[in-house]
């Protein structure tokens, strides 16, 4: 089976095998990775792919337990690791029905009212949040307004 071009995004956004150490080819092994717990530098990545060092904190991991992880060599917690995969997921959904990154980061971060006046990125703090803004990307996608 082909990996999804989501799945593979979101693997090269977080740092491939350079951040992982292996090969992420399906759902299955991004749970695993995820349940393993992702190391820190996939953050280094994360904001590479346009996520701002405030956003970091304010959406993954706070700067002094991010600080506390790093002096230990500790990894991301299941839940850090799981808000990560997923605000990487959004983005690169957004990305490929945007076609344009710029264009996806702007409407993450657009207050829409549609969401009462939330961000679509603040919304997917959560997993029913990030469900909502994958059905509202569909619909984008699909050409009905959103």
């Amino acid at each position: 089976m082909a990996k999804s071009p989501i799945l593979e995004q979101v693997y090269q956004k977080l740092g491939g095998r350079a951040a992982f150490g292996e090969e992420i080819a399906s759902e299955a092994d991004l749970a695993r990775v995820v349940a393993r717990r992702i190391p820190l530098r996939a953050l280094t990545h994360f904001t590479r792919s346009g996520f701002s060092e405030q956003e970091v904190a304010e959406y993954v991991i706070p700067p002094r337990t991010r600080r506390h992880r790093k002096a230990r060599r500790e990894p991301l917690t299941v839940d850090e690791s799981d808000r990560l995969v997923r605000l990487t997921r959004i983005q690169a959904l957004a990305e490929d029905v945007f076609g344009d990154a710029e264009k996806a980061n702007r409407w993450l971060r657009k207050p829409l009212g549609i969401l009462d006046g939330r961000s679509p990125l603040d919304v997917a703090r959560t997993d029913s949040g990030a469900r909502l803004i994958e059905q509202i990307l569909a619909k984008i996608d699909w050409g009905a307004a959103a």
